[in-house]
């Protein structure tokens, strides 16, 4: 709704469901077609990897190839030319997702914005913070066994010591979160690129602190017979890789070079 409303203002149909496959893979590229050349009405040919909820949702926000451009598109996934892959995925983290491929043979769609106009809206960046927040929330999650575990056995002060380290991972990740949404409430239309690859690569590497702690906590045990706690892990584990990791890094490296400022004072 929020990326609809930035880019074309119209409304969603009532009662439906919508996902946002824009990521791409290089063994499938989605292409976009004018039928009349004025971009009134769209064409999709190819395959989108990638696609989340692919057997949930009824529509689907698409990004697809146009020449060096990419075109975001809407799309009714009941339309005729839709074939979506049986499912292959291996992991166990992230099942429930259901994403697949899916392959678009001449289906019609419409456009959402102009070309490029996805990526560069100010709430691209946004929302990769947003990611950051819900990775920040299956963190907490994961650690509240620790907790409990040491609110039930006072005399343990290597899991005491695990719960302290994990505090500080965490009250850093939402203190960085907090500043970032005063940021964005500030200035939402600026580019905020710089600040959400600094603020997912502080809360990612805070959630994988907060596994790597718990584990060493609690031992096997937990992971191997708490179904929840497990499935917990394993989602955000999968999740996590979402983060670039060193091509976010360097990103960010050149763009506090390039700042007139590096942005560091209190």
């Amino acid at each position: 709704m929020a990326v609809v409303a930035e880019l074309a203002g119209a409304p969603l149909p009532p009662g439906s469901r919508w996902g946002v496959w824009a990521a791409e893979d290089p063994t499938g590229v989605l292409t976009a077609v004018p039928l009349d050349g004025q971009g009134a009405g769209w064409l999709l040919d190819g395959a989108k990897a990638w696609c989340s909820g692919a057997t949930l949702l009824t529509h689907a926000l698409v990004t697809a190839r146009r020449g060096q451009s990419r075109q975001l598109l809407a799309v009714a996934l009941d339309a005729a030319g839709i074939t979506v892959a049986a499912d292959d995925w291996a992991a166990g983290g992230m099942k429930a997702a259901d994403t697949r491929r899916v392959r678009f043979d001449r289906v019609p769609a419409r456009a959402v914005g102009g070309p490029d106009g996805y990526l560069r809206r100010p709430g691209f960046w946004i929302g990769g913070i947003g990611v950051a927040a819900c990775w920040y929330g299956g963190a907490t999650a994961v650690a509240a066994p620790l907790r409990e575990r040491v609110g039930a056995r006072g005399d343990d002060p290597h899991a005491a010591a695990h719960l302290g380290a994990v505090d500080v991972a965490l009250g850093g990740a939402r203190d960085v979160l907090r500043a970032a949404a005063d940021a964005v409430d500030a200035r939402p239309e600026a580019d905020h690129a710089r600040l959400a690859r600094r603020v997912r690569a502080t809360v990612a590497g805070a959630a994988a602190e907060v596994i790597r702690r718990v584990d060493r906590a609690l031992g096997p045990g937990p992971r191997a017979r708490d179904r929840q706690h497990s499935a917990r892990i394993a989602d955000l584990e999968v999740y996590l890789l979402q983060e670039h990791a060193e091509r976010d890094l360097a990103a960010l490296g050149a763009a506090v070079v390039a700042a007139a400022e590096p942005d560091w004072s209190l």
